[in-house]
């Protein structure tokens, strides 16, 4: 995880230093060809260094909790991710929640039901795949915010009901494919443990249907959903970027598009470090989860 972490967080400084644009240029705006405040500035926020001392004060800065300085809003990077990491918490973690219990409800109806409704629900569900955050969240807008005045159009709200209200569109937005994609998968995983021999040698034994499905099949199928689930759930923390933008929140999201925008260096680097953190957590969690679900999995030869 610590090599993974050095090398991703190395790339996006790399990048970023051989993107075009100066973020000096930016800065000054209109005063951009005066010499002397170009040379205090690169000075003041350390441009004027060469590459790999730049990138080794950022990193040791990180380590210690000191995420830099932004150029643009000239305070502490620290400060303005813990203002926004709330919002982007909540949206992923409701997000997350609408893709699991949806997605699993898909699937395994699509998985159980007559021929009919499960190429209803299929056709459903590539038609979701197909369409896009951006779109989707321009539809849903239009329909239930300016049509139906049911959500708020734009912000985060205040307090926690109120976040949770006008996030609810962002969150269908961002969990509209990836429930898609994990019905899929749910379907598939089911319909293959149903087919497996200790499946059939229950069925024959009389045990119930509901425990079959529950105690051999569900169960049994949970480790490629549970593989899914953490794919996902790293993906939609990723994808709030386009989601923040769509509906004007103060997400991380937003303020990764608009250090991008204007080069803030700390900012971009700080940002795009926690999303790489979290991806690393997540495929943590799931490899603990392997272990719970089946310990075989804990063996080693």
């Amino acid at each position: 995880m610590v090599v993974t972490v050095l090398v991703s967080s190395f790339a996006t400084f790399a990048f970023l230093h051989l993107s075009p644009g100066d973020p000096v240029q930016i800065i000054l705006g209109n005063q951009a060809g005066n010499r002397a405040a170009a040379t205090r500035i690169r000075h003041e926020f350390g441009l004027d260094k060469p590459f790999l001392v730049q990138y080794w004060d950022w990193l040791s800065g990180m380590v210690h909790g000191d995420f830099g300085t932004s150029y643009l809003f000239r305070d502490s990077v620290g400060s303005l991710m813990a203002s926004r990491l709330p919002t982007t918490l909540l949206l992923v973690a409701l997000g997350s929640l609408m893709v699991i219990v949806v997605g699993f409800a898909l699937g395994l109806l699509a998985a159980r039901a007559h021929r009919r409704v499960d190429q209803a629900i299929s056709t459903l569900l590539a038609i979701s795949l197909a369409t896009p955050s951006y779109v989707a969240a321009i539809g849903l807008i239009t329909i239930f915010s300016m049509d139906l005045h049911w959500f708020p159009v734009l912000g985060s709200g205040t307090g926690l009901l109120d976040r949770l209200h006008h996030l609810v569109l962002p969150a269908v937005s961002l969990a509209l494919a990836a429930s898609a994609g994990m019905a899929r998968v749910t379907r598939a995983a089911i319909l293959e443990e149903g087919r497996r021999d200790h499946v059939t040698t229950a069925v024959a034994r009389g045990l119930p249907p509901r425990e079959v499905l529950t105690r051999h099949v569900v169960r049994n199928a949970m480790l490629p959903i549970t593989t899914n689930i953490g794919i996902i759930v790293a993906s939609l923390i990723a994808g709030t970027v386009i989601v923040d933008q769509a509906y004007g929140l103060d997400g991380l999201g937003s303020l990764l598009v608009l250090a991008i925008q204007r080069k803030d260096y700390p900012v971009v680097l700080s940002v795009s470090f926690l999303i790489i953190v979290a991806f690393l957590v997540v495929n943590a969690v799931v490899d603990v989860c392997y272990g719970l679900l089946d310990p075989r999995t804990r063996a080693r030869p």
